[in-house]
């Protein structure tokens, strides 16, 4: 699937997808400073567009600014508002949607404090991130020679741009070698998370996940833990050696691009019978259809987008 939309939203307007451009000077571009979300929206059962958790997504890229000690220009409910301004432009009712901050053109250097920070928000058709196949029948997971960083070398609970070079060598890494994502561990050696998702495991009857404090605390991880909290099924949040997900009965990772997505192997060893679980399905199903308007008790995290 391509990227390409006939609108972008650039500093608090709507250009043509060709005329959303910035100088190759551009400080981000060298020095990786600036912050990003993704966040899909869905088709709602009347046919309009819905955002999921959208407020909690600008939230968090206005965080991800604080932590840079670079402030946001537009304010939250601009970049909403320019969200959904998006989603009309382009007459979409299902996409991916990319909020971005970045540096423009002006200073160079490391110390540069004065360039202007730019705001877009791009969407585009994005289906299943690892492929249909993935989603329904588990994916080929391999530990990752990379380290996920040390909470002291990058701000791990905010989405930094150039901090997502990790990520992408990982990712390239296990692609090479045959498998479809990475899971990455903490300097320690314990379990952190994928490229870009979370993890949850299932063993001996008990949902267990990382602690949030070597990891990004995912929005769709917050949304699982309101979904099992919802179903009386009790979480923990530990430490995890990778061996402990060798042995687990379940396996998924999840993230806004992911969504729910079933681990069938890690490092050539099976998970559990090799086939998503009881606790994966229900997890699965449930923000499926919560996503889409179907479940009452979390329609609160859709915000509604007249269509154009």
């Amino acid at each position: 699937m391509g990227i390409e939309s006939d609108a972008i939203w650039f500093d608090g307007r709507i250009v043509p997808f060709a005329d959303a451009k910035v100088h190759v000077l551009s400080h981000t571009l060298h020095y990786g400073m600036g912050g990003f979300e993704g966040i899909r929206a869905y088709t709602q059962p009347d046919g309009s567009p819905g955002i999921w958790r959208l407020h909690d997504h600008i939230v968090r890229l206005e965080r991800t600014m604080h932590v840079l000690r670079t402030p946001l220009p537009f304010s939250i409910e601009a970049i909403e508002a320019a969200c959904g301004e998006v989603l009309r432009a382009n007459r979409m009712t299902e996409a991916y949607l990319r909020p971005l901050a970045f540096l423009g053109m002006g200073a160079m250097g490391l110390g540069a404090r004065t360039n202007p920070v730019h705001v877009i928000v791009a969407a585009w058709a994005w289906g299943a991130y690892m492929g249909d196949e993935g989603l329904d029948k588990g994916i080929r997971l391999r530990t990752s020679s990379f380290t996920r960083h040390h909470p002291n070398a990058a701000m791990p609970r905010a989405k930094v741009i150039g901090q997502y070079v990790n990520s992408v060598l990982a990712r390239y890494e296990a692609n090479d070698d045959g498998y479809d994502e990475a899971l990455l561990l903490d300097a320690s050696g314990m379990v952190a998370e994928g490229t870009g998702e979370n993890l949850f495991c299932v063993a001996d009857g008990r949902v267990v996940t990382p602690s949030a404090t070597n990891l990004l605390p995912g929005i769709t991880r917050a949304s699982v833990l309101e979904i099992l909290h919802q179903a009386g099924i009790p979480v923990v949040e530990a430490t995890l050696g990778r061996d402990a997900l060798y042995v687990a009965d379940e396996v998924f990772l999840c993230g806004t691009a992911a969504e729910i997505t079933p681990v069938a192997e890690l490092d050539r060893r099976r998970i559990g019978n090799g086939r998503p679980g009881p606790i994966t399905r229900l997890v699965q199903k449930t923000y499926a259809d919560a996503v889409r308007g179907r479940v009452p008790a979390l329609a609160h995290h859709v915000t509604r987008v007249e269509p154009a």
